[in-house]
């Protein structure tokens, strides 16, 4: 096997898109390595091939080991790392963004910028979330507090569906088995739409930490979208899982999410709604943008972005 010094990196174009990928693969007590450009995960019943370029997410659980070779691929490949156990998700490596364009982070900094665009847009994920409500005069304080109680409804709708007590969400950062089955459920749940989000957020190039409802976070913005999907689609596996019964409830909620938001195609749906929350003139779903186009321009005066390799030196008066 070809060592990682002399592979060349893929190009954009041969790579999956985002949207076309598989969500997330979760792998625990195995160790993780590569055969050409597949990682391969040993445990005891053997060893398992899995396309690196078709992964968005690498859910990594409790025993697992990875090579640097293995990390040298998915990084390569954009796809993320996510470390995951009882203590919750924290986002400790990723690959490189699949977006060659800087057009979306220089969108969303612009829109982030603006008190009125960042309200803007905290606005417009509320009417993603919740549709049929129109925000338009509300503050972000109203936001927040509109928000709060329709989660809370959703949670009681849910517990009244699936026939469970609900005696609202407990969690204890560090501790999962703290809370009940019910709260483990909704804990699992989120971890799963965290990755997802992230990895997309990274994938698309995009900076995690300029949110619009969330801040003072490094990871503000993939909270935002994270949320976007919580009634919709977190909230209602959880319940259903904790229904079936407490054995192993954080595994079995991490499958049947994987299942259904493979199912709805949410990989795409996410793709297609930060770029309308942040391109708001163009089409989320266009193909024609130049995101799998690499060019480097410099920027000059008055907004004018000018060619770049090219010394202008002798262009400039002194």
């Amino acid at each position: 096997m070809a060592t990682v010094g002399q592979r060349g990196q893929s190009s954009p174009r041969e790579l999956t898109r985002m949207g076309d990928r598989i969500s997330f693969i979760y792998l625990e007590r195995c160790v993780l390595h590569r055969e050409d450009n597949a990682i391969t995960a040993e445990d005891a019943n053997g060893v398992t091939h899995i396309p690196a370029a078709t992964i968005g997410t690498l859910l990594l659980g409790p025993g697992t080991r990875v090579t640097h070779q293995a990390m040298s691929l998915l990084g390569d490949c954009g796809a993320g790392v996510v470390w995951v156990g009882e203590q919750g998700v924290r986002f400790y490596s990723g690959g490189r963004s699949l977006n060659r364009s800087s057009s979306l982070v220089e969108a969303q900094a612009a829109q982030w910028a603006n008190r009125r665009t960042r309200l803007e847009v905290a606005r417009e994920m509320y009417r993603m979330r919740f549709p049929g409500e129109d925000p338009s005069g509300f503050t972000r304080h109203e936001l927040l507090g509109r928000e709060g109680r329709r989660v809370k409804e959703r949670y009681r709708q849910e517990a009244e569906r699936v026939g469970l007590p609900w005696r609202g969400r407990v969690y204890v950062p560090g501790d999962f088995s703290a809370s009940d089955p019910l709260n483990q459920a909704v804990t699992a749940a989120a971890q799963c739409m965290y990755g997802v989000a992230q990895t997309t957020v990274a994938a698309l190039g995009c900076s995690p930490g300029l949110g619009f409802i969330h801040s003072g976070h490094e990871l503000a913005f993939v909270l935002d979208i994270a949320d976007l999907y919580k009634t919709d689609i977190a909230i209602p596996v959880a319940f259903e899982e904790a229904a079936h019964g407490p054995e192993d409830v954080g595994s079995r909620t991490r499958r049947a999410i994987r299942d259904r938001i493979n199912k709805v195609g949410l990989l795409r749906r996410c793709v297609d709604d930060i770029k309308h929350l942040l391109l708001a003139d163009t089409a989320a779903g266009s193909n024609a943008s130049d995101e799998d186009v690499d060019q480097v321009l410099l920027q000059s005066d008055h907004g004018i972005e000018l060619e770049s390799g090219r010394n202008y030196a002798d262009e400039v008066p002194w």
